[in-house]
């Protein structure tokens, strides 16, 4: 079974100021998926506190998948990329890159996404958007494929490539 963490970082949310929707349909999508989700926070906008989640999801509770939500724009308190760009070994530019295209059928404003994905250990690490419209229009570009990179990571299945 694949395990998932969700952060949602919102300074107004940690606040108990906004009401976290997206980080809420995250959970709801995974368990569509037969994922069990472990953990879900709301952490303000902040570099090491978003730091020490995302490892303590990694490390110590060692979930397959964290999902970030929020703070992936151009405002000077979305630091989300950051965070993980911080506690990251490697990336996966391609996570992003599948988001984005699927975006911008939508929009020509997902282009302004900064969101980033990388690994640390055997933990998948991807950054979405805060808004619950533009998180699952990025889910629905990438959930397909990521049992299978989970797989891959974890060691239960081979390369994706095959020989002809």
């Amino acid at each position: 079974m694949i395990t998932v963490g969700i952060i949602t970082a919102s300074d107004k949310g940690a606040a108990g100021e906004r009401e976290d929707r997206s980080g809420a349909l995250i959970a709801e999508l995974a368990a569509g998926m037969g994922w069990e989700v472990r953990a879900a926070d709301i952490v303000p906008d902040d570099l090491d506190a978003l730091k020490a989640r995302m490892i303590h999801y990694a490390d110590t509770l060692a979930v397959n998948i964290i999902f970030t939500t929020g703070g992936t724009g151009f405002s000077p308190r979305d630091v989300t990329p950051e965070a993980t760009l911080a506690v990251t070994e490697r990336l996966v530019p391609g996570i992003p890159e599948a988001m984005r295209l699927e975006s911008l059928k939508v929009t020509p404003r997902a282009m302004l996404s900064r969101a980033a994905a990388g690994i640390r250990g055997r933990t998948l690490i991807i950054n979405l958007p805060g808004s619950p419209k533009a998180a699952r229009e990025c889910l629905k570009a990438i959930l397909p494929s990521l049992a299978h990179g989970v797989e891959i990571l974890t060691g239960g299945a081979g390369e994706c490539g095959s020989e002809s």
